[in-house]
């Protein structure tokens, strides 16, 4: 389970039930990264008055604060993952575009080769990882 509701609370975000909902919704901590339609669907079960463009500026404003990264990949919509703060890297499905967290052993900064960084200060490094999810099997 990521710690999004309890870093929003430390900042001293002004918690409404609809961002409540929104925040408790990327913080279930199943790790998919899901779209502002994924996350409206899943409000409005909760919450039914609340409206898609709630969501999208609560995630808007999420994502400014950098307490939420956006995430996409192969010009796909855009999937929210509550694991700012967390470092890790992504799996993804290559036809249905599912994204998990998975965090995987060593150091991506130290693999690449003094010869391969011209000169570079490295700072991060981003790997995604592509295949087919066990229902796209």
């Amino acid at each position: 389970m990521s710690d999004l509701l309890e870093r929003l609370r430390g900042r001293g975000w002004r918690m409404t039930s609809q961002r409540r909902v929104v925040a408790e919704i990327l913080d279930a901590g199943d790790h998919v990264h899901l779209t502002a339609d994924e996350v409206h669907v899943q409000a409005a079960e909760r919450l039914p008055e609340i409206s898609r463009a709630t969501v999208y500026n609560t995630l808007g404003e999420l994502v400014s604060l950098g307490e939420v990264l956006e995430v996409s990949t192969d010009g796909r919509a855009k999937r929210y993952d509550p694991n700012a703060h967390h470092p890790h890297q992504h799996l993804v499905c290559s036809n249905c575009g599912t994204i998990r967290d998975v965090h995987p052993t060593g150091d991506p900064l130290a693999d690449l080769p003094d010869d391969e960084r011209f000169g570079f200060t490295l700072s991060r490094a981003e790997i995604t990882y592509r295949g087919l999810c066990p229902s796209c099997s």
